[in-house]
C-alpha cells in the first residue's frame, strides 16, 4: 500500500482548532498559506532559537487512531497513513509535486495536553509525528501519494 495523504488541516491562529482541508498551497520555506504558521502567529511563532522544521508538521493516522486523538486535536499539518514518519528525519521526499525535508521529530508538549485537555504526553512519546522544510512551492491534496527520495 502506497504511502498516502489521508488528511491536511490549516489553523489561521493559535487558539483556533485546525479546520480540515482537501487541498493546501504550499510555499517554500515558509508553510501552507493560511496557516498560522504561515501567518506569523502561531504559539510558538517568536520561540527561541529560531531554527528549521517550523513549516510543516505531520503525524500518522494509524498512531491518532491507536490512541483515540481526532486529527484536529492533534495540530499537525497533515496526516499520513501508510508511512513510518520518524523514518523521515533527514530525508527529503515528496508529497504530490511538492518537496519537503524531515528535519526533526516533533513530540507532543505540554501546549497539546492544555488545548485538548487530554494527557498525551506518554502516548505521543516518540510517536508526536515529524517537523519538517518545504523546498519547493506546489499544491498538497489529500489522496496524494508520499514518495521517499533519500534511503
Amino acid at each position: 500500500m502506497p504511502a498516502t495523504v489521508a488528511a491536511i488541516y490549516i489553523s489561521p491562529a493559535a487558539t483556533v482548532l485546525p479546520q480540515a482541508v482537501t487541498v493546501a498551497e504550499a510555499r517554500a520555506h515558509r508553510g501552507l498559506v493560511g496557516d498560522r504558521y504561515f501567518e506569523g502567529c502561531g504559539t510558538f511563532t517568536n520561540w527561541e532559537p529560531k531554527g528549521p522544521g517550523r513549516e510543516l508538521t505531520l503525524i500518522e493516522s494509524e498512531v491518532l487512531a491507536e490512541i483515540g486523538l481526532s486529527a484536529d486535536e492533534a495540530r499537525r499539518n497533515i496526516v499520513t497513513e501508510g508511512l513510518r514518519l520518524n523514518d523521515l528525519v533527514g530525508k527529503r521526499f515528496r508529497i504530490g509535486t511538492v518537496l519537503i525535508e524531515g528535519i526533526r521529530l516533533c513530540p507532543p508538549c505540554a501546549h497539546l495536553d492544555k488545548v485538548t485537555g487530554k494527557a498525551l504526553l506518554k502516548p505521543l512519546a516518540d510517536r508526536g509525528g515529524l517537523r519538517a522544510d518545504i523546498l519547493s512551492d506546489g499544491v498538497i491534496r489529500v489522496g496524494d501519494d508520499i514518495h521517499v527520495l533519500d534511503h
